[in-house]
């Protein structure tokens, strides 16, 4: 299973994961991301991967990786 994690210290809340990947991620009231299910590092559907490849490629702040669990 692959996962979103989001690195809380280099995030500062651009915004361009939730722009790229609403599916998975909105933005809080400050602009962070949070994830659309509530938990903390969301799951990425098969489907969704390429999507989630290209958020965290295009993170300004290298704050998105993909896990493995």
């Amino acid at each position: 299973m692959t996962a979103l994690h989001v690195d809380w210290t280099a995030c500062d809340g651009r915004g361009h994961c939730t722009e790229l990947l609403p599916e998975l991620l909105a933005p809080d009231e400050w602009g962070y991301p949070r994830s659309t299910d509530g938990g903390k590092e969301p799951e990425v559907p098969p489907g969704l991967l390429p999507h989630a490849r290209r958020a965290v490629q295009h993170c300004p702040r290298l704050a998105l990786h993909l896990t493995q669990r």
